[in-house]
């Protein structure tokens, strides 16, 4: 991609697979409301394909407490290390994340702190994605514009349609739930991927 000198990442169903905490969750769900887990899955799955949350609607659904957000049962997809050395190499690499306080602790217990130049989450800044405001912050962090920028990310709502808005190329990869979204017209990204060794080829 021309001109391009900074690639940003989502974290969660981006560099870090959430599946363990996404199945605890359901696990959770079930016991409390008294349904199968198969039954809390695929309901869920009903709501992320109408671009929902599928866990908070189905918890909303049977009147149930959904359980806080456990990072313990996060794990790096097996390609995020690779992916992010080689990738490095050639970009600064930033993040732009919708994440609980303690990311960049995360990050480094994960062994990939070293590869990243800016970490911008939204619990230290006190504003999240799909706000431009957390864009800006790492704008400004970063010395770049939008134009020299690629948001890379999951989710359509909160990395691909405000990325778009403000000028970046845009990279929608397709994991998590987040892979279910049914696109619009305006919504549609530069390009998509799998997974994130897809990158290699395309940067």
């Amino acid at each position: 991609m021309d001109g391009v000198k900074w690639l940003f990442f989502d974290i969660g169903s981006t560099l870090v697979d959430e599946s363990l905490v996404y199945e605890y969750r359901f696990g959770g769900l079930a016991e409390k409301s008294g349904k199968s887990t198969e039954y809390i899955y695929d309901k869920a799955m009903e709501f992320y394909r109408q671009n929902k949350k599928g866990d908070k609607e189905v918890a909303s659904l049977l009147g149930v407490e959904m359980s806080g957000w456990d990072t313990t049962r996060e794990r790096l997809y097996p390609d995020t290390e690779e992916v992010l050395t080689a990738l490095h190499e050639k970009y600064n690499i930033g993040i732009i994340a919708n994440q609980m306080y303690g990311t960049e602790d995360r990050l480094e217990a994960f062994g990939i702190r070293k590869f990243i130049d800016v970490v911008v989450a939204s619990a230290e800044e006190g504003t999240q994605k799909p706000d431009r405001k957390i864009f800006d912050i790492a704008f400004e962090r970063a010395g770049c514009t939008p134009e020299e920028a690629v948001m890379i990310g999951d989710r359509i709502d909160n990395d691909i349609v405000p990325a778009k808005k403000l000028g970046m190329k845009t990279i929608w990869i397709k994991q998590g739930f987040g892979r279910f979204w049914q696109l619009s017209e305006e919504e549609i990204p530069d390009c998509e991927v799998s997974c994130l060794t897809d990158l290699l080829d395309l940067l």
